[in-house]
């Protein structure tokens, strides 16, 4: 389980996260959605120690992350390019995670054959360095990277930008693969409410650093979600002063 105990984190004086209490259980695909600014990413880089809270706790299956590394055995995460090593080809890279996770080449290698829908012929094989791939070719290296090992908890932030809508269509079918992996969290991020919704049994609304909205998906989700982000458009829109 992931617990969230009293958690903020402050910029300058400003608060841009406080979380009171969120718990997410073990086997659990999370889904966590709002706004820029709501502070989604400030949230998973608390997960993953990459910044310090302002106050509270993150425990990771009864690890509090800021305070041991215990937790990184079993906890994989792509968020951003940054995850990725440039001047190494795909192969190179996947070899290198596969170490850090005991495995072999071989063993990755067999591994990777069950992405090969996923990569479409654009990854394996081409001798690119991963600096050179385009923007949705990294994400495919950067999120398959994060599966292998056969990690616990599994998070991603925003995995279906910069991917085309049939690679977003493959994703989706891996992401639901992990219902049956009842050991197995996946976090997801995104803008996207549909494709959030088709894989996730829960999503939280993040707004101005704050949980708004927790919900058990249902096939009134995401209809709900649209008319939530809709009525804040028109709050918003309220409150602009019209200049006569």
């Amino acid at each position: 389980m992931i617990t969230v105990e009293n958690l903020s984190k402050t910029y300058n004086g400003n608060m841009v996260l406080s979380i009171e209490n969120l718990e997410i259980p073990n086997g659990q695909i999370f889904g966590l959605v709002g706004n820029n600014g709501a502070g989604k990413t400030t949230l998973f880089s608390l997960l993953l120690d990459l910044i310090q809270p302002s106050s509270g706790f993150v425990k990771n299956n009864d690890v509090q992350v800021n305070a041991s590394e215990n937790w990184k055995p079993f906890t994989a995460a792509f968020i951003d390019e940054t995850f990725l090593i440039g001047y190494l080809t795909p192969e190179e890279y996947f070899y290198f995670i596969g170490e850090l996770r005991g495995l072999n080449k071989e063993d990755v290698n067999v591994f990777l054959k069950d992405y090969e829908e996923f990569f479409h012929g654009e990854i394996l094989g081409g001798k690119k360095y991963l600096r050179d791939l385009s923007k949705g070719n990294q994400k495919k290296v950067g999120i398959v990277a994060a599966f292998i090992g056969k990690p616990k908890v599994i998070i991603l932030d925003e995995p279906f930008a910069n991917l085309d809508p049939s690679t977003q269509f493959r994703l989706k079918k891996l992401i639901k693969n992990f219902k049956d992996e009842p050991e197995v969290t996946v976090l997801i991020s995104s803008h996207d409410l549909l494709h959030v919704t088709e894989v996730c049994e829960r999503i939280v609304v993040l707004e101005k650093g704050k949980t708004v909205k927790d919900i058990q998906t249902s096939e009134a989700t995401l209809k709900e979600l649209e008319t939530f982000f809709s009525e804040e458009i028109l709050s918003d829109a309220a409150q602009i002063p019209v200049s006569e």
